[in-house]
């Protein structure tokens, strides 16, 4: 008996010690923090510096009082910044291309996000793939002063590419005698670009016309869906994950920022308050209010699934996508002033990773919206 009580009381001694060390290297861990900061070690030594503005917007197009002619404060002030690159919160037509070929996966996301470029096809002969090429091809030896054909062809290759607001930039460059069919437009197309200017959204009221006026040839589509999965196929389980995620969501942060929402909406009928509902989504204490009302609350739901810590590992995941796709702008000429109109939920995982590229300036919208 005594060997064995000895033995035991061993056994439970080296447990314990075993669980202290255990608990100790756990605490080092997550006490560990990297030596090397990109952020701290900014470029280039020489040269004109990269500079980004991250401008977070609402959805326009769920705004029932917005009219067009709200946005012009807005953009007076962003072309007198004069971005030379435009991004917008929208699927690339080569990303939607490839979703295509994984309907078990993204077909409601091809459905919800990526437009028919059949119609594109029809006209000018070309899929998506060599339609990106043929624009690359184009913009490599594009002339200062196009002609109106060539404005009018390049415009069709960008819908036949699946992208429309770039489209829609070379159909608003056109003087509007030179707006009709022709050069790869069909009436069909032809009415699709009319259809798109008079769309009321931040990608066709906004980012287009913007890049218009200051002389751009296209938008960049930056938006990345490539994390979406397929909809649950157990309802059980589809309802379980949205009832943990709206718990998450009924807390006091969500409920303060959604009567903050409707009090600048309400204030959008007087002038000026389209552009106070910007600064108001672009003030630098928004994004914390973002995090702690949404994905900081998804993250400590305690479902023993971890809905809500999948659902802020898809939202890190898009974001870190996203940011990939402007640094790829950015880098294709060096020195670019660009800005990047995204919904306000992204702006602050936009500049937090943004801000870790060593060649990447951020450029604080408060300066720009004054």
């Amino acid at each position: 008996m005594g060997r064995k009580h000895n033995s035991a009381l061993l056994s439970a001694i080296v447990a314990i010690a075993g669980l202290g060390i255990a608990n100790g290297l756990a605490a080092r861990v997550q006490e560990y923090r990297p030596s090397f900061h990109p952020d701290q070690l900014k470029g280039p030594p020489v040269g004109k510096p990269n500079e980004v503005l991250v401008l977070g917007t609402a959805h326009l197009s769920g705004l029932k009082a917005f009219r067009p002619d709200m946005l012009a404060p807005l953009l007076a002030r962003l072309q007198a910044w004069r971005p030379t690159a435009i991004t917008t919160e929208n699927l690339s037509g080569m990303q939607c291309d490839a979703l295509r070929r994984l309907p078990s996966r993204y077909a409601s996301t091809v459905s919800d996000y990526c437009v028919d470029t059949q119609p594109a096809l029809r006209a000018t002969g070309l899929d998506v793939p060599a339609a990106t090429a043929e624009a690359e091809r184009l913009l490599s030896a594009w002339p200062a002063a196009p002609a109106s054909t060539a404005r009018r062809h390049l415009a069709a290759v960008f819908l036949a590419g699946g992208e429309p607001a770039s489209a829609l930039v070379q159909w608003l460059r056109l003087p509007e005698a030179e707006r009709h069919a022709g050069d790869g437009l069909d009436p069909m197309l032809v009415a699709r670009l009319n259809e798109l200017k008079d769309k009321h959204n931040e990608t066709y009221s906004l980012a287009a016309p913007l890049a218009a006026r200051l002389g751009l040839e296209r938008v960049w589509s930056i938006d990345d869906h490539t994390a979406d999965t397929a909809d649950p196929t157990d309802p059980v389980e589809a309802k379980a994950a949205s009832d943990a995620i709206s718990r998450a969501w009924d807390n006091s942060a969500l409920h303060a920022r959604q009567a903050d929402d409707a009090r600048l909406e309400a204030g959008l009928a007087v002038p000026g308050g389209l552009l106070a509902m910007y600064r108001a989504y672009n003030a630098p204490t928004e994004p914390m209010r973002t995090f702690r009302s949404d994905f900081g609350a998804a993250l400590v739901e305690p479902s023993q699934q971890g809905f809500g810590r999948g659902y802020v590992a898809y939202w890190e995941t898009r974001n870190l996508r996203m940011v990939s796709n402007i640094r790829e702008v950015i880098g294709r000429v060096p020195g670019t002033r660009l800005l990047a109109i995204v919904g306000s939920a992204h702006k602050g995982y936009f500049e937090a990773y943004l801000n870790e590229m060593h060649d990447v300036r951020l450029v604080n919208a408060d300066n720009v919206l004054r």
